[in-house]
């Protein structure tokens, strides 16, 4: 997949002198005649900048196995809760493994292990009760893993990654959206960096949490918010 950068390209203006009504007039027409060709020169600039900054971007997003930055990754899951609200529920401790492969990314593969009892809805009593048996079952089931099976491009920085799910020691395939965000050299801590976002909806019934349908909501959206991050070699 791709990775475009926005650039804004700022256009010259342009000033002609005025010597009385005629020069005036002379002017105004010279304006009309090149205004069109300045603004196709900065027009190709622009793009030329672009895409030379797109290039980089793309050169830095390098192949290898990346982790996941502790402090920039996020997975939380919301449903209706009895018509009134979606609350907004996290995993605050996770860790996975993804290999990215720079000129092939649908070869590339992804797999992420959830600490379930990590689960924070910012209501202690709450989280008690995912924890417990009729929902997550923390006890008997303390993870929860998606491995990745297929990577499909959709678009310039778009695509699709399937995977099992698995909730409970139960596996149902599930079809994440995702949008690469990034893929850049961090000189200052001289790692290498990708970041992209990640959308599903699942029916919680189908992992054996299906308490409370249909009064809470089955279908569960699932987001994903992550940089992942590689160690460059040390520089001489």
């Amino acid at each position: 997949m791709n990775f475009k950068l926005v650039t804004f390209a700022s256009a010259a203006s342009l000033a002609l002198a005025a010597c009385g009504q005629d020069a005036s007039e002379g002017a105004s027409g010279a304006a009309s005649t090149e205004a069109p060709a300045a603004s196709a020169a900065a027009e190709t600039g622009e793009a030329a900048s672009a895409q030379q900054a797109a290039e980089t971007v793309q050169n830095d997003a390098v192949s290898g196995v990346y982790a996941p930055d502790a402090g920039h990754r996020y997975i939380v899951f919301s449903y209706l809760h009895q018509g009134y609200s979606r609350p907004i529920v996290r995993w605050d401790d996770w860790t996975g493994e993804l290999d990215w492969n720079a000129d092939a990314p649908s070869e590339s593969s992804v797999s992420i292990t959830i600490d379930v009892d990590s689960v924070n809805s910012g209501v202690a009593d709450f989280d008690g009760h995912l924890k417990g048996e009729r929902f997550f079952d923390v006890a008997n089931y303390p993870e929860i893993t998606f491995v990745s099976t297929d990577v499909e491009t959709t678009g310039p920085d778009t695509g699709t990654i399937t995977g099992d799910l698995t909730i409970k020691d139960m596996t149902k395939p599930v079809t994440l959206d995702v949008v690469f965000r990034k893929g850049a050299y961090d000189e200052r801590n001289n790692i290498y960096k990708l970041g992209f976002s990640g959308t599903t909806t699942v029916k919680r019934s189908d992992f054996g949490v299906g308490a409370f349908v249909p009064m809470v909501s089955d279908e569960v959206d699932i987001q994903i918010e992550t940089e992942w991050e590689m160690p460059a070699p040390d520089s001489e």
